[in-house]
């Protein structure tokens, strides 16, 4: 799997399947670690749209969030399922910035008993009650499936990074 080099210069190199999987580690507990995320769509016309949402996560780290289906995102999905996310640690210090960017295909959640149990999750990460309940049940369920992630890290070092090319999840 070729990787970005973690200082920015672009260089691609081979990494060990542990340093792969420590990689891996910790954009799950990034991903974990937040609630908001911005999904990108493109209209009709190829602009592009960008949309905060809630979101949670599986152990695949594939990205769950519910939506209107009469929502734009809903509809360009519906014509074109690629999509890509960001998701980033709120901060107003650039030494602190953190975040992945990531792109992959997006599905909806159909089997009712599958829906249930992540609307049920969804529902207790935020804190939604029964308020939302009517609401959520007259929405659609999505799913984000990322083949390809790119982690950023200025904590670490300014332009750090890594690269995770993810297939079958």
């Amino acid at each position: 799997m070729g990787m970005s080099g973690p200082c920015g210069n672009g260089t691609s190199h081979k990494m060990s399947g542990t340093q792969d999987a420590e990689n891996r580690a910790i954009v799950e507990a990034f991903l974990r670690s937040q609630n908001t995320m911005t999904l990108s769509t493109c209209d009709e016309s190829g602009w592009p749209q960008a949309t905060p949402l809630f979101y949670i996560v599986d152990e695949d780290m594939r990205l769950y969030w519910v939506s209107s289906l009469s929502s734009a995102h809903s509809h360009q999905l519906a014509r074109e399922p690629r999509a890509a996310v960001s998701i980033y640690r709120p901060t107003d210090d650039w030494k602190k910035i953190c975040g992945v960017q990531m792109r992959g295909d997006v599905t909806r959640v159909v089997p009712k008993q599958k829906r249930k149990t992540i609307t049920d999750v969804y529902c207790s990460r935020f804190n939604l009650g029964i308020f939302f309940r009517p609401i959520i049940s007259r929405s659609a369920l999505f799913y984000f499936i990322p083949s390809w992630i790119r982690y950023i890290d200025n904590e670490r070092q300014f332009g750090y990074k890594f690269e995770l090319i993810l297939s079958g999840t």
